[in-house]
């Protein structure tokens, strides 16, 4: 008899037969050769089953039947691809052996597993582990299969993790949807996610920006010239500081500190998925689901990557030779002039920057592979380009600068400038366009010191010395009005390094390296959790910004006023998957920890049957069970197949997350609240009811045709209403502080005052 090999996808199994059995008989559906039979899953071909395929009784949601824990898990057939389940059962009754092919990660381990329970598969089973697509790497895969018993912890953790999911997403999801009679989707990752979201908005509006006056000066001595910012106290007084500022203007100082030290800067590190995708949001813009399918199509469809669903930022010894293969690649080509310039020696198993067998666990870092890569569309030209340009920075040595520091006195003021001196560009070569921006050209940077100012930083190429012995004249100076920051909103790619350590504000990489184990979800979940805050309308995108909806924001609210707490903590579920990490190393086990995720379960409940239901307009009237209009009653009807009902009669969708079927259910749901438009907040109006919407020129109410006439309109006074800005005026009344220009170039301190609730009229009131 033959051996069956299980790939993940079609193209990976096309693929490896190519390499194991290239004259197999292709059958469509899988190929034969004269040893292997080669098939596929098409991704999840089972999931855990639906609440009333335990009793009937959970088809009608009910916070009396909660919570729902099943004994055992059911697990069905995906609808849409049960055809592909049944080759392979019948595929396997010719089989001997089997071959787990699928993706080298836990996701993937799980897909195998449900398929080997499902089918009753009773071959021994070998596991297939590679870290790229390359006819090398199969063939060296195949020559070296291992003992599938050796991945039965990361098979646990798999399972755990889904369970996990199903118990918290299904019986949490219903007890609040049910209690507050509007859909909303709650899950142990994507909960506290959305906290961590909240969290930053309410920092952000509740921000009291603090005017404040910098006083600048511009020093010369012979031929040097150099800028410092005045240091001491922070002036908050205009008057004072125009004093200063006139005070040292033609004056003679002196450089009471000199300070000039070496410093090299090594290359960045090589690129995790995580890394890649907060790198590809800065640069390109591009969301981390995204950026995950397009290095998933440079890994199976153009095999010019290695396998990317990877946490580790480094190789171990055995990658080293591959490393310097695929420089000899990049010597003809597109990149051959910077694989000319590299130096190979500094690429070897003791480069710890590079190497580091003790952080590589289930996958390398990525890299390019040694296949050259055909036609690639733009995004995935610069997703690559990204890959083999971290690569090649490696096989550069380190760039070199010279930190100068001057402390200059002045009248009695002190100024201090800080100069970067380029010596050597080294690795940043690589960056190309991007080297000016690291330090290569002249531009000024600035950072943050503890008090909020900003600290001058001055970048050059060309030789910069003064001496401390002679003086210096100060030949202009200035004062400039400047206000303390709010923190930033998020984007995709600062919340991606959020989850990464649990929500903690860790810069040191070093750090962040030992919080890995215990981020929000893993690299090859992260992606999908921001999407789905998004689907069940929880988030909406600014630009690379995301801006919390009023549904995310009361559902947040809700939890926390109902004592689970936990449910929103980044670093409790942070600490889940540490725990499921150890599950999948066999230092934990899946008993314990499912355990304590149904007493977390029951503990839920409990609370939220007595919790308040919560006001009748706290989500918008769109997302109340029975109360939609138009598009959303229609849905309702369409979409029996994925929804229940309740007792009230409200149609709710299934929003646990954890099948097509009820993912599905909460995107059509979310899109229909509202008629498609994000409800900003409730209208002001008294006794009106409606909610505010955007509009083109305007943010007005929803009950415009039945008469309402609020309306905010995008600009007052030359400054634009920005969304954070209408939230505050409709909640609070007002704004916070601002600056306003005057006609004569002066500016004046104001809040913009919602003058009249009734019509959204605004009025200025200075401080």
């Amino acid at each position: 008899m033959k051996t069956l090999v299980i790939a993940e996808k079609p193209d990976m199994g096309r693929t490896i037969a190519a390499v194991i059995e290239p004259k197999a008989k292709n059958n469509r559906t899988y190929l034969e050769g004269e040893q292997y039979i080669i098939t596929w899953a098409i991704g999840h071909l089972l999931g855990l089953a639906e609440p009333d395929a335990y009793d009937s009784k959970y088809k009608r949601w009910n916070i009396a039947d909660l919570p729902i824990i099943p004994e055992q898990f059911k697990i069905v057939p995906n609808p849409r691809t049960k055809d592909q389940l049944k080759i392979i059962g019948e595929l396997a009754k010719r089989a001997s052996s089997i071959v787990n092919a699928c993706d080298a990660g836990r996701e993937g381990q799980y897909i195998f597993a449900l398929i080997q329970q499902q089918l009753k598969l009773r071959q021994p089973v070998k596991r297939l582990w590679i870290s790229d697509l390359t006819a090398e790497s199969i063939r060296r895969g195949f020559d070296g299969l291992k003992d599938a018993a050796e991945f039965e912890n990361l098979t646990h953790a798999a399972r755990a993790r889904s369970e996990a999911d199903w118990l918290i997403g299904m019986n949490a999801s219903r007890a609040f949807t049910t209690r507050h009679n509007a859909l909303l989707s709650v899950g142990r990752v994507q909960t506290p996610v959305l906290a961590l979201i909240y969290d930053r908005e309410i920092e952000i509006e509740a921000f009291q920006s603090q005017t404040f006056y910098e006083v600048a000066a511009w020093f010369r001595q012979e031929g040097v010239e150099y800028r410092g910012v005045r240091q001491g106290d922070k002036l908050t007084d205009a008057e004072a500081a125009e004093a200063i500022a006139v005070s040292v203007k033609g004056k003679t100082g002196h450089i009471v500190k000199y300070e000039a030290k070496q410093t090299k800067e090594y290359p960045y590190r090589l690129y995790d998925l995580t890394l890649l995708q907060r790198e590809a949001n800065a640069k390109y813009g591009y969301g981390a689901k995204k950026t995950l399918d397009i290095a998933q199509a440079l890994y199976e469809k153009h095999k010019v990557i290695s396998y990317p669903r990877t946490n580790s930022n480094y190789v171990t010894e055995q990658n080293i030779e591959g490393m310097h293969k695929t420089l000899q690649l990049l010597k003809n080509g597109a990149y051959s002039e910077l694989a000319l310039g590299a130096k190979p020696e500094l690429v070897h198993k003791n480069n710890k920057g590079v190497c580091n067998p003790t952080k590589v666990e289930d996958h390398h870092a990525i890299l390019p592979t040694l296949k050259r890569p055909g036609t690639l569309s733009k995004d995935e030209q610069n997703i690559y380009d990204l890959i083999v340009r971290r690569l090649l920075s490696h096989f550069y040595p380190p760039a070199e600068y010279k930190q100068h520091t001057v402390l200059t006195e002045v009248e009695k003021h002190e100024f201090k400038t800080s100069v970067k001196e380029l010596l050597s560009l080294g690795w940043k070569v690589v960056l190309g366009s991007n080297a000016s921006e690291q330090g290569a050209s002249g531009k000024k940077k600035s950072k943050k010191n503890n008090n909020e100012e900003e600290e001058a930083e001055e970048w050059t190429d060309k030789a910069f010395a003064v001496q401390p012995d002679l003086p210096v004249h100060c030949t202009k100076s200035e004062f400039k009005e400047k206000a303390t920051q709010p923190p930033k909103s998020y984007t995709e790619g600062t919340l991606l390094k959020a989850m990464e350590s649990a929500g903690k504000q860790i810069e040191n990489e070093e750090l962040r390296d030992a919080m890995k184990d215990s981020g929000l979800g893993t690299p090859a979940t992260r992606a999908a959790t921001i999407e789905r805050l998004k689907n069940v309308g929880y988030i909406t995108m600014q630009g690379k910004k995301m801006q919390l909806t009023l549904k995310g924001r009361t559902a947040i609210e809700l939890i926390r006023r109902a004592g689970v707490d936990l449910l929103t903590s980044p670093e409790m579920t942070g600490q889940w998957e540490r725990r499921l990490h150890q599950i999948s190393k066999g230092e934990a086990g899946q008993d314990k920890f499912m355990d304590n995720v149904k007493k977390f379960t029951l503990s839920i409940i409990e609370k939220v049957r007595v919790q308040a239901p919560a006001a009748a307009n706290a989500f918008g009237e769109d997302t109340r069970g029975g109360k939609g209009r138009g598009k959303a009653t229609s849905t309702r009807k369409s979409s029996s197949a994925n929804t229940t009902t309740n007792r009230t009669g409200a149609t709710k969708a299934s929003v646990a997350g954890t099948s097509s079927g009820t993912q599905t259910a909460v995107r059509t749901m979310a899109s229909a609240q509202s008629g498609g438009r994000e409800v900003l907040g409730s209208c002001p109006s008294p006794g009106c009811g409606g909610q505010i919407i955007e509009g083109k020129k305007g943010y007005g109410c929803s009950r415009f045709k039945e008469g309402c006439t609020f309306v905010i309109w995008k600009e007052y006074a030359g400054k634009k209403i920005t969304s954070t800005m209408l939230k505050s005026l409709i909640e609070k009344g007002s704004t916070q502080v601002l600056s306003f220009k005057r006609k004569d170039g002066s500016t004046v301190k104001a809040r913009i005052i919602l003058k009249n609730a009734a019509t959204g009229e605004l009025s200025g009131e200075k401080q």
